[in-house]
């Protein structure tokens, strides 16, 4: 992994958002730094950065609801600082889809070491999923109804194509491999996020709700005390294998 990577700071403040620059420019980063997240939703739809340092509390729209609407489109690892320390805070970053939560005043040099340890594992998990083999290039479950193409990435419900973050495709693709199985969430959180993630497991749960807004009637259901899966008309609590075709 080289630093050939773009990181956007994102934050009204003029200071910080200079002075993180600073120390990422030391580390050989590319930066932009943007005032609103109206600016950086402009450049997300332009020339979108490899990584974003969002601010939470910023004028018209906040780094909440720029989180969720960068989640809902891609992976794109996502660091929030926040002068607000509270649990439930840091909670809803995590729910939205924040890879780690930094409370100001916060040191640069430990900000620069979480970018590096987040694009570290996100190249790392990168390289692995495109040059993990498939058995086979498609999945299908459901009697049919969902469809993963694994070579190209895609996922068709009822016929009709769905666009996938790779997080939510990963997620799926999880479930598809092994319909009727009741996964619990640690064990979803290894699979989707790697076995070095260490925020709450409660992201599971948003990214399920990211998942069933696209596809409404995924019948996934929870599993009480336990976790999630898949449920098929195929097979019944004895199913543990997706039907593969050539």
């Amino acid at each position: 992994m080289t630093n050939d990577y773009c990181i956007a700071v994102v934050d009204d403040d003029q200071h910080i958002r200079e002075l993180v620059q600073a120390y990422l420019h030391k580390e050989n980063f590319r930066t932009v730094g943007l005032a609103t997240a109206e600016e950086a939703w402009e450049l997300w739809k332009t020339t979108p950065p490899d990584m974003w340092v969002l601010d939470i509390m910023l004028p018209g729209m906040d780094g909440y609801e720029f989180c969720k609407r960068i989640r809902y489109e891609a992976e794109v690892p996502i660091i929030m600082i926040s002068a607000r320390d509270n649990e439930v805070d840091k909670i809803l970053g995590i729910e939205l889809g924040s890879d780690d939560y930094l409370v100001k005043p916060f040191s640069p040099r430990e900000l620069v070491a979480r970018i590096k340890r987040q694009l570290h594992r996100w190249y790392r998990l990168k390289v692995l999923d495109e040059s993990r083999p498939d058995a086979s290039p498609v999945l299908q479950v459901v009697n049919g109804q969902l469809q993963l193409l694994l070579e190209e990435r895609r996922v068709f419900w009822c016929g009709e194509e769905v666009d996938m973050t790779s997080k939510e495709f990963a997620l799926l693709k999880a479930f598809a491999e092994r319909p009727n199985r009741a996964f619990t969430r640690d064990e979803l959180l290894t699979l989707v996020w790697g076995d070095d993630y260490f925020g709450s497991d409660r992201a599971v749960d948003h990214l399920l709700k990211r998942l069933r807004k696209k596809i409404e009637h995924l019948p996934v259901e929870a599993v009480w005390g336990h976790g999630y899966r898949l449920r098929t008309e195929e097979g019944g609590e004895s199913s543990d294998e997706a039907v593969r075709s050539n």
